[in-house]
């Protein structure tokens, strides 16, 4: 899994390339919410393009970059799923809280 951030205004942008999965979760989390301390964006832009793989490890991914970005006052966002990812995290309820585009 390759996690490449890049800062634009006042917006993080996350790029996440490869497998979400139980293995690679927990070094994503860490490269993510260290940068969002560090940096305070406005928004946390996840993008989801080039990730191949994902299971259940995708959505606690998601429910805790919210939840760290929030307490920090940022929106967080998830583009670029796959139509059936997609799905997915919106059955978890991750619409009520993130934004999808």
């Amino acid at each position: 899994m390759q996690v490449q951030t890049v800062v634009d205004g006042k917006a993080l942008h996350v790029y996440l390339a490869g497998e979400i999965d139980h293995d690679s979760a927990p070094r994503i989390r860490e490269k993510i919410d260290d940068k969002v301390t560090e940096c305070r964006p406005c928004v946390l832009r996840l993008d989801f393009s080039d990730v191949s793989f994902m299971d259940s490890s995708g959505v606690g991914l998601v429910m805790g970059r919210y939840r760290h970005a929030h307490a920090l006052g940022c929106a967080t966002e998830v583009t670029h799923l796959t139509p059936r990812y997609e799905k997915i995290m919106k059955m978890s309820g991750l619409s009520k809280i993130v934004k999808f585009s």
